[in-house]
């Protein structure tokens, strides 16, 4: 152990090493969890096809052999209509001042609207860095990327575009070599092998909810939260216990969440299971149960119990 302050916390690192945070921005649906998910190698942040899937942000960290990038997942930026939706909507621009570069993922399927251009108003001017990730090109044909570009290219002048897909990986390195450059030199701020400082619990929560949203369908999916009640270790059994609660809104939300003789919830349990046991790499024995919490997305109190 040393005790020169200025010494890397994690090892030897080359000259020149670079490390720095970059905030994920983007509308609803654009793949921006994806993306990380296909950055890191492994599935962190859970993804449906619902938008407005993320709800709060999300730490991701790709360690490099010349950089460690901090990448910050945030919610879709939207039109908030609700308490819950304003807190999301919070939570992503307020990632913003402090990164030391933005990630701006546009859905290269879609022709630029309105929303695309009110995040590209927020974001920092230069000479902060933004790189534009233009996502799913591997869901539209290759003659249409060009003119959107072009679009992006006056919308943002001077920025760097990069076409990829979260799906397949294509391009996903040659963002990573666009990004790394734009950060300031630094040390590593977490060991190499971790993809996150979010709790185990945490992850597993989200999964739950990630399974209902799934599941269930029309408002019920938005009105659902999911906290860990237990998380118990049992090393001698090569098992772990976890006891959850999925709280809806309203009363009519709970038949439909438990299903036909508990068909629902048990098929969300055992999805859930799978995932959490992939995460964890042990088996695990997962209890979810049900509770009614009256408009609890309408509710301060309850959105800082939840997290949000």
């Amino acid at each position: 152990m040393t005790d020169d302050p200025t010494a890397p916390l994690f090892g030897a690192l080359p000259p020149g090493h670079r490390s720095g945070f970059v905030s994920i921005v983007g509308r609803p649906n654009v793949g921006k969890s994806t993306l990380l998910n296909a950055i890191l190698g492994r599935k962190i942040a859970i993804v449906t096809p619902k938008p407005q899937t993320t709800r709060r942000r999300l730490l991701g960290i790709k360690t490099r052999s010349l950089a460690q990038i901090l990448f910050v997942d945030t919610p879709g930026i939207h039109q908030a209509r609700d308490l819950l939706n304003e807190r999301m909507v919070e939570q992503a621009v307020g990632s913003l001042p402090d990164a030391d570069a933005v990630l701006f993922v546009v859905d290269a399927t879609a022709r630029l609207n309105s929303g695309d251009r009110a995040i590209a108003a927020l974001v920092p001017a230069p000479p902060r860095p933004v790189i534009v990730a233009l996502n799913k090109i591997d869901a539209c044909p290759k003659q249409t990327l060009l003119p959107l570009m072009a679009e992006l290219d006056t919308l943002l002048p001077g920025r760097a575009i990069v076409p990829v897909s979260a799906l397949t990986g294509e391009n996903v390195d040659t963002l990573l070599e666009t990004i790394e450059p734009c950060l300031p030199e630094g040390p590593r701020y977490y060991p190499a092998d971790e993809l996150t400082d979010e709790p185990e619990r945490a992850i597993a929560a989200e999964i739950v909810r990630e399974k209902v949203m799934l599941e269930t369908r029309e408002e019920v999916p938005y009105s659902v939260a999911v906290t860990i009640d237990t998380f118990e270790e049992k090393p001698a059994q090569k098992l772990v216990v976890i006891k959850a609660t999925v709280h809806v809104a309203r009363e009519s939300q709970k038949p439909i969440l438990v299903g036909h003789r508990g068909a629902c919830i048990k098929r969300i349990g055992q999805t859930a299971r799978v995932d959490i046991e992939a995460l964890l790499g042990t088996r695990v024995f997962l209890e979810l149960f049900v509770r009614v919490q009256a408009d609890w997305t309408k509710r301060v109190a309850r959105l800082r119990e939840f997290g949000l």
